[in-house]
């Protein structure tokens, strides 16, 4: 059994992408990772039945409290200004153009209740459950629903791209794919090399190991093991689905970064989320 800190080591590269995602500063991010471990050291690990979950909801809750304390505080931005898109041409003006989007994502995640941003930005990037970011800011599913989607239509209507939202269908269409194949090395190419792999206590008991972190650990899980599932919609994302006479017993939610996958939520408490069809292309 591994022990917390190496849990927390293993954990740590998506933790900072989620505390700097909320709250947008990279030396703030450090603060709320730091303060986390303290939290996550003092509790232990007894009777946690998904480590990566528990610490990404402990290092979201710390954000949280950052956030509502900055906006007590009523800090302006640091730079409001947004800077025309650069046309990718090569990859260092891909780069910039990446830099310039997650600037002008920052400024308008800004303009975001604590509890809106801490919604969209869980749900749309991270693709973490409905339920789970419910107990993070206090709130209902369905309330929680409703401040992340008016964090992503205020995404929207400043007109960023949502560059994930192609890129997570591919993906997961693509992992599909391979896994049903037993196409090993390809899962390696579609699996961020520190992808990490959670599981509610319902898709653990049906057999999905509660927390790997790894491309390699992660692919030989699905690797040829995948042939019942199918690509739906999981709260609004593109998912996977395994259906048991026609009724979903487990599904997948995907988190994807440029076009590889970096975390895979394992939920077999199937009534905790919403499946939808996936709309034809």
């Amino acid at each position: 059994m591994d022990t917390l800190a190496e849990l927390f080591e293993t954990h740590r590269p998506r933790l900072q992408a989620v505390a700097r995602r909320i709250l947008g500063a990279p030396a703030e991010a450090e603060d709320a990772v730091q303060d986390a471990w303290l939290r996550a050291s003092r509790a232990g690990l007894d009777g946690v039945v998904n480590p990566g979950g528990w610490l990404t909801t402990i290092v979201a809750r710390v954000a949280l409290n950052m956030l509502e304390s900055r906006k007590t505080r009523r800090e302006d931005p640091i730079d409001d200004v947004v800077a025309e898109p650069v046309s990718p041409a090569d990859p260092a003006s891909a780069a910039v153009q990446d830099d310039e989007i997650g600037r002008a994502l920052s400024v308008v995640l800004d303009e975001l209740s604590p509890s809106e941003r801490v919604a969209f930005v869980l749900h749309d990037l991270f693709a973490v459950p409905f339920g789970e970011i419910a107990a993070i800011i206090d709130r209902t599913p369905t309330t929680t629903r409703k401040l992340a989607s008016r964090g992503r239509q205020r995404v929207q209507g400043a007109g960023i791209p949502d560059s994930d939202a192609g890129d997570r269908k591919d993906a997961v269409t693509a992992f599909l794919a391979a896994a049903r194949g037993g196409d090993f090395a390809t899962l390696l190419t579609i699996l961020d090399p520190d992808v990490v792999l959670t599981s509610d206590a319902a898709a653990v008991l049906l057999g999905t190991p509660e927390n790997l972190v790894g491309a390699s650990a992660v692919g030989g899980v699905f690797n040829g093991r995948a042939s019942a599932a199918i690509v739906s919609l999981v709260d609004g994302l593109p998912g996977a689905v395994w259906n048991v006479r026609g009724k979903p017993r487990a599904v997948l939610m995907f988190s994807v970064e440029n076009g590889r996958i970096t975390g895979i939520h394992a939920i077999g408490e199937v009534d905790s989320v919403d499946i939808e069809e996936l709309p034809a292309s």
